[in-house]
């Protein structure tokens, strides 16, 4: 199996089918979706996670929900969306695309307000489709930018994962390393095992076996050691949420990595698409923090390790500020040294 492979989600006849990132490398399988509800329940639990595959994952619940309602009258078919919407926008709060991808659904609801039921039902599941297909195509501009930072020859160090796993397709920061590799760049992964849910260690260590890419697997402490040593050349990551200042919400570890990074003079990058941006709100002070269940963090899956009745905390996420970042890398170029005009720069019409 390689990226090509690898179908995060798929559109299946009339329904929706995501992998189970849960239980791999161990097994491999796909689950089935019918309504906003279910999916925002795959999204709740993990089985689909990464910013871009989460707003693709949004845009088919609503699609699925007007498919199961498009033979109600008009108002109660859009009572009916809008519940739909409301409960997928509760889903996850720290991963702007899921907001955006149902904000542009909900456009298309209102744009086509002569359409009846049925019509608008598939109108809608034509452009979760082309969320779908979009994503694809700017994953591969990141990459082909991000390809020419790297250099020749390098150990590049990802944490958590930002690969095909995490879009629909070829990957952010996994996305920018593909794209080096195909261009006959030597590259080598080292993945960060990513604590507690293990994003590393079971995704993006498994995606790069399937490819043939060389990987090393190492536990989140262990970064700054192979930084003193010289083992990394560069650091590659993915996004949640970019704030208007530049201000980056990723997996809880990134900060660390970020200042380790900094103190030995090697590159940051962070990659996402320019709908992982969120010029909204001013810094990443303001970017909501999710905080899971403390039993990701107490053992995995039927393990248990910690002594029962202990107090946890679980953030999924934390803030890596601009000052630490040495470039943005979207589908519109590379912006270096991240601050708020140079973030504005790229909304700009060509």
């Amino acid at each position: 199996m390689n990226e090509e492979n690898i179908e995060t989600l798929r559109w299946s006849g009339n329904y929706l089918e995501m992998i189970d990132q849960r239980i791999l490398p161990e097994e491999f399988t796909y689950i089935s979706y019918t309504s906003a509800k279910s999916v925002a329940e795959g999204i709740r639990s993990m089985v689909i996670r990464g910013a871009p595959a989460i707003g693709c994952a949004a845009a088919y619940g609503v699609a699925l929900e007007a498919l199961k309602l498009k033979d109600l009258e008009r108002k109660e078919f859009i009572k009916g969306l809008e519940e739909g919407c409301s409960i997928l926008l509760e889903s996850r709060p720290t991963a702007i695309n899921l907001f955006w991808a149902i904000n542009r659904m909900q456009e298309i609801i209102q744009n086509n307000k002569e359409k009846d039921s049925k019509e608008l039902a598939y109108i809608l599941l034509a452009e979760a489709h082309k969320i779908l297909e979009d994503d694809i195509k700017i994953n591969r501009k990141m990459g082909s930018f991000g390809a020419d930072l790297l250099p020749e020859k390098a150990n590049v160090l990802t944490h958590c994962n930002a690969g095909a796993l995490a879009t629909a397709g070829h990957g952010t920061a996994l996305g920018v390393i593909r794209s080096a590799v195909e261009i006959g760049k030597n590259i080598s992964v080292i993945a960060d095992e990513t604590r507690p849910f293990l994003q590393g260690a079971r995704l993006t260590a498994w995606e790069m076996v399937q490819e043939g890419i060389p990987v090393t697997l190492i536990s989140d402490n262990m970064s700054g050691h192979m930084m003193s040593h010289g083992e990394i050349d560069a650091i590659v990551v993915g996004t949640d949420r970019v704030a208007g200042n530049g201000d980056v919400a990723n997996k809880i570890g990134t900060y660390m990595v970020a200042v380790l990074a900094k103190r030995h003079n090697i590159p940051f990058y962070v990659a996402c698409p320019l709908s992982t941006i969120d010029r909204s709100i001013q810094s990443g002070a303001d970017i909501p923090i999710e905080e899971r269940p403390k039993s990701e963090v107490t053992g995995y899956q039927n393990i248990q390790w910690a002594a029962k009745g202990i107090s946890v905390r679980n953030p999924a996420f934390d803030v890596t500020p601009a000052e630490l970042v040495t470039g943005i890398i979207t589908e519109k170029g590379v912006i270096l040294n991240p601050n708020k005009d140079k973030i504005d720069s790229l909304f700009i019409s060509d």
